[in-house]
């Protein structure tokens, strides 16, 4: 008899569970993308799913757990849950020997049990992975939207706790609200395209998985906000103070769009095992500088006599 279970991960499970989820998603890759080796597939081979420091981020900010079978960690599962009624499966994954045995569908059901309350969970998986469509509608999620390279599922549940004043599939487009309370709403698959919020309190709110490409924000508080996991390229950031602000496990683009800083205080800011090549400075105040630990005075002063040097010693 088999015993499989979830349990919240914890920082010290991050190290095994981001060896299972590269093995797995490397061999998901290899069979279906084997022979289209330049296809990128962010379904098969999420961002940053070989990066311990990724993993570790998503055990402190959303709900990882681990899977046990027989109390040995053979995968994980993480979710998204969106207020009280509405939840997400970002990622679930399951070793490859420990495979084909029943141990996805029981996790399903198990993390629906951990959250009675969500009444619709949604996903994402590759058009691709076949196999993948068959089990999520063996276990009641319906198609919602599919592409060239993606399907979208939904499986709506009828729960205990089904709220008396939800409001759904209306109409409520071109009006406007103005000094209402409508702390602690909830929005699901609801659109918003062209709205504008301004002088409200949305402090504490939460947005994931959403479309906000195009949006202008200006004069916010974004104090102690947590942005992760988000598609900036391209942005633009005008007159922002990022004090106390910390950027980790952060790609700045390709060389060719490459982020630029301009007229910048980066005055104490500290860069470790960072990336920096082909990185130019100039016009710049450098004073206090160090470079592993070299003050860039003496740098410069070095780099500057070894020209000199050269230059009295090469042939007039």
């Amino acid at each position: 008899m088999t015993d499989i279970t979830i349990v919240k991960a914890a920082i010290q499970d991050a190290e095994k569970l981001t060896e299972i989820m590269k093995i797995t998603f490397d061999k998901e890759a290899k069979k279906w993308l084997s022979d289209q080796e330049d296809v990128t597939d962010y379904n098969i081979q999420p961002p940053g799913y070989s990066s311990k420091e990724m993993n570790l981020y998503m055990i402190n900010h959303l709900n990882y757990f681990k899977i046990l079978w027989n109390e040995e960690i053979v995968g994980g599962i993480i979710v998204t849950i969106s207020g009280e009624l509405y939840g997400r499966i970002d990622r679930i994954f399951i070793e490859p020997k420990s495979q084909g045995k029943g141990i996805g569908s029981t996790v399903i059901t198990l993390i629906e049990k951990e959250f009675p309350n969500v009444r619709a969970w949604d996903l994402e998986t590759s058009s691709r992975q076949i196999s993948n469509h068959r089990f999520y509608e063996k276990m009641g999620y319906r198609t919602t939207f599919e592409t060239e390279d993606e399907f979208c599922y939904i499986k709506r549940i009828a729960t205990s706790n089904q709220q008396d004043n939800l409001i759904e599939n209306e109409n409520i487009a071109n009006r406007q609200y103005e000094n209402c309370n409508m702390s602690n709403t909830e929005g699901y698959q609801v659109n918003l395209q062209g709205s504008s919020f301004s002088n409200s309190n949305l402090m504490s709110s939460q947005v994931s998985n959403c479309n906000l490409s195009q949006s202008t924000f200006q004069n916010i508080n974004f104090r102690n906000a947590l942005f992760a996991d988000l598609n900036l390229s391209k942005s633009e950031f005008i007159h922002v103070t990022l004090g106390g602000v910390r950027f980790s496990d952060t790609n700045l683009g390709d060389i060719e769009d490459s982020v630029s800083f301009e007229r910048c205080n980066l005055e104490g800011g500290k860069m470790t095992n960072c990336n920096l090549k082909d990185v130019e400075i100039t016009d710049s105040e450098l004073k206090g500088m160090k470079i592993n630990n070299i003050p860039i005075e003496e740098l410069l002063e070095a780099y500057n006599q070894m020209k000199m040097k050269q230059s009295l010693n090469s042939p007039v």
